[in-house]
């Protein structure tokens, strides 16, 4: 099977277990036992869908119009939709009376501030934004875009593999898809973020896309998170300078991206944030020594993107949340049923307990 086939083949079996659960009706006759306390919901892109076949991406991106349905649906539920600053009381004082949803967004994109805000601001929902800091310094490299750019430009690649020349053929759409899977795992493979950044810097130069495009088209200026976090809805959240998998740094480094994207968050802001997301935020990415340091940097609470709904006992561990993934390839209303139900995470072995390791 060829890796353009193992995605779509993992998103038609996600998609067909989705369906089972809800026309089944599992998911509301098991939400009561498996759905927690509550639920921190990942978002990053709420725009327009694009126009395209290869769209290796659109998992991180949602329309407007959706994300203000999903809201009034979950509202027609009876779910309470609350603050980072609420999940945290609730956990702590124990106050479980409602069930909850806490909306979070990742990076700090432009169509946060020109799609999700309007939204938010028009149902009064507060959200949670996490800045990687080199973003609206407009020195980030959002290099998983970067490879979508360069695989979407070129018919053929070469890209140099534990040093020996790998050649893809994507002058198709499939042969695309197969390229930028291989090529991304391989990138995330490898010993650190230093390496990944060479790989890629390295790729981009060859085939003429300027590393920093994306960040300067795609993210948000200073000014214009500085406008969201007078909007008392918002709350600013720290996300590292860098976008880095910090687990896979050493504990200096880890420390340094934490602490300062933080300090440089509270001088251009003039508020110390109190919420931290780990970028990718699986078990590679974040683990017991960055929980501990979230902890020790004075953090209220810290995100993971391990899948699965809050439970009680995550009072003992708040700087190792779990966040569920409103995913663009499945924007229907009865998903969002199924995956407040906290059923899905439980029958793929990531729900229904508390991973702080």
């Amino acid at each position: 099977m060829t890796g353009a086939a193992l995605p779509n083949l993992r998103y038609a079996i996600y998609r067909a277990g989705l369906e089972t659960l809800y026309f089944s009706g599992a998911h509301r006759a098991l939400r009561p036992i498996f759905g927690g306390v509550g639920s921190i919901f990942t978002l990053h892109h709420v725009r327009p869908g694009r126009p395209g076949r290869f769209q290796p991406n659109r998992f991180l991106e949602i329309e407007a119009e959706f994300l203000e349905r999903m809201i009034l649906r979950l509202r027609a539920r009876g779910i309470e939709l609350v603050s980072m600053d609420e999940v945290h009381r609730r956990l702590v004082e124990r106050d479980f009376a409602r069930y909850f949803v806490a909306f979070t967004l990742d990076d700090g994109y432009l169509d946060n501030y020109e799609q999700a805000w309007p939204v938010f601001k028009r149902q009064r929902v507060p959200f949670t934004l996490y800045v990687a800091t080199s973003f609206p310094d407009k020195l980030g490299e959002l290099w998983w875009l970067v490879l979508e750019r360069v695989v979407a430009r070129n018919d053929r690649i070469v890209v140099e593999m534990e040093g020996q020349p790998r050649f893809f053929n994507c002058a198709s759409v499939s042969g695309k898809r197969q390229a930028f899977g291989e090529i991304y795992q391989w990138l995330r493979g490898l010993s650190g973020e230093a390496e990944l950044r060479r790989a890629i810097r390295d790729l981009a130069a060859r085939y003429g896309i300027d590393m920093n495009v994306p960040c300067r088209e795609l993210c948000m200026t200073w000014a214009q998170i500085a406008e969201m976090a007078e909007d008392p809805l918002c709350t600013i959240g720290a996300h590292t300078i860098n976008h880095v998998a910090l687990r896979r740094e050493t504990a200096d480094v880890a420390r340094t991206e934490m602490k300062r994207s933080a300090d440089v968050i509270e001088s251009t802001l003039g508020k110390r944030p109190e919420h931290f997301a780990y970028p990718y935020g699986g078990a590679n990415a974040a683990g017991v020594r960055e929980f501990a340091l979230a902890r020790e940097l004075g953090f209220k609470t810290a995100v993971t993107t391990r899948a699965g709904a809050l439970l009680a006992g995550h009072r003992e561990h708040l700087t190792a949340l779990p966040r569920i993934s409103i995913n663009g390839e499945f924007q229907a209303l009865r998903y969002i049923d199924v995956l407040v139900s906290g059923l899905p995470f439980v029958l793929a072995g990531t729900g229904g307990r508390v991973e702080a390791a």
